[in-house]
């Protein structure tokens, strides 16, 4: 007997073995072809076929940093995403703008390709050199599509649906045992809550249906709609009292720390004038549509204002100057700040060298720095420095105003809209376009006599443009 079973167990295993020999050395000739493939290529074939066996979009992905914006900025806040996880973009296409304290800067893809992962959040302080995305080279993420489709394709799709009705079947079987024993759970969970609770559902089935409309009269509820459609309406009659929480932009941010910056270190003092408008307007519509043909800008206030300003300077160079720790710095040129009101804020950008340049080319300089903040395309370097600055705020209709000076400068000229007012004139009263004007000056820097001396010249060039063309004033 144990001989005979010995003979079974070794003709069993012999048979296993043979079984398994044969599933091995199948697999081991399916192995062995691509080797042997390999062994026939030559040298700089397989390493074409070791670069392609190897490669991955995870290795093409090309890591995109937050750009240098400028030396004195550091971080900006991500303001937005332009395109999401996926979306193919050609070269140089924005993916993302990032607000700092004074300019939005985009974020442009450095080649064409897909995006492949988004590493910051919307909202979130990014700093410069910081990983900002990945995105894949290619032609707007086509030969990843493609490829996907090409496998897909040399898949057999008998095979593709085997292996579905597999899965499914698979997640039925395990799925039918478990429904089961849910549903016999459930079973015993009632069975309980009816044998606690019986005396509920009898009084629930005892009771007729007809019970439940004889509950609510009709009188009575006509009664109780009444008032409550009368509250409902001095409800409405109050308003609405609905809030709105904003996150605050990073360069609204800035403007509010700059100008309570001035507020606390200036020692700030405002002086005022009035100025007879009645020659520049003269001048003004005499010459505007010749100038406007001629050279294709329009002639404002604003440039005969600025170049009175510069010649003022000279004379007063204390307000053309600055405090650095324990010194004063005077400056011979002026680089004027002309304050521009953008949907996203108050900005200052700054016309250089404003005192070789005359009425034309000062409007030009304006006109163009306007165009470009309105189109949020102002760069740092339009609007570092300024040694002076000239505010408008008669363009909005106001009459009278004190300016806040921008730091580090010493003063800041406020113009204001153009009323008709009885005046005196030789004796006689008279109706004048007047205009007030106001100089915010630093105390520390200027004294009264030096801002209002330079108001007084401003007024002066303003009311005669002919004292402009004068070497020194009279």
């Amino acid at each position: 007997m144990l001989r005979n079973s010995s003979r079974i167990l070794a003709s069993s295993s012999t048979f296993t073995l043979r079984r398994s020999g044969v599933r091995t050395l199948t697999v081991a000739r399916n192995v062995a072809k691509p080797q042997l493939a390999r062994a026939a290529l030559p040298a700089q074939q397989k390493l074409v076929f070791r670069s392609a066996f190897h490669s991955s979009s995870l290795l093409l992905a090309e890591t995109v940093k937050v750009p240098q914006m400028a030396e004195s900025i550091t971080e900006g806040t991500l303001k937005q995403w332009n395109k999401q996880v996926g979306d193919s973009v050609s070269q140089d296409e924005e993916i993302a703008t990032i607000e700092t304290d004074k300019i939005d800067v985009s974020v442009n893809a450095p080649m064409a390709g897909k995006i492949v992962e988004l590493l910051a959040e919307e909202d979130s302080t990014v700093t410069v050199g910081q990983d900002l995305f990945k995105i894949e080279p290619g032609q707007g993420g086509g030969e990843g599509s493609g490829a996907a489709s090409e496998a897909d394709k040399s898949q057999p799709s008998g095979a593709a649906k085997s292996e579905a009705k597999n899965a499914e079947e698979g997640n039925r079987d395990q799925a039918a045992p478990e429904a089961a024993k849910e549903k016999g759970a459930s079973e015993e969970v009632h069975q309980k809550q009816d044998e606690k609770a019986p005396k509920l559902e009898k009084s629930q089935e005892e009771k007729p249906a007809p019970k439940k409309e004889e509950s609510a009269p009709k009188p009575a509820a006509k009664k109780e709609e009444k008032p409550q459609k009368e509250g409902e309406k001095g409800e409405k009659a109050l308003g609405s009292r609905n809030e709105t929480r904003v996150k605050m932009s990073r360069m609204r941010q800035t403007i509010a720390q700059r100008l309570k910056a001035s507020q606390n270190a200036a020692a700030s003092l405002t002086t005022f004038n009035e100025i007879d408008m009645s020659s520049l307007m003269e001048f003004r519509k005499l010459y505007k549509d010749g100038i406007l043909k001629a050279d294709g800008v329009k002639l404002g206030f604003m440039s005969a204002f600025a170049k009175a300003s510069c010649l003022a300077l000279k004379e007063i160079p204390a307000a053309n100057a600055s405090i650095e720790g324990d010194s004063i710095v005077y400056r011979d040129y002026v680089d004027l700040s002309v304050a521009v009101a953008t949907p996203k804020g108050l900005v200052t950008p700054v016309v250089r060298n404003a005192e070789s340049m005359g009425l034309i080319e000062i409007e030009k300089a304006i006109a163009e720095l306007g165009k470009k903040a309105r189109d949020n395309k102002l760069g740092i370097e339009d609007m570092s420095g300024g040694t002076f600055t000239i505010s408008n705020g008669g363009v909005f209709g106001s009459l009278y105003g004190t300016p806040i000076i921008n730091l580090p400068q010493a003063a800041v000229l406020g113009m204001h809209a153009i009323k008709e007012k009885p005046v005196v004139v030789n004796g006689q009263i008279v109706i004048r376009p007047i205009m007030v004007v106001a100089l915010t000056y630093d105390h520390r820097l200027l004294d009264g006599r030096e801002a209002v001396t330079f108001l007084v010249r401003v007024k002066e060039y303003i009311e005669d443009s002919r004292r402009m063309l004068l070497p020194s004033p009279l």
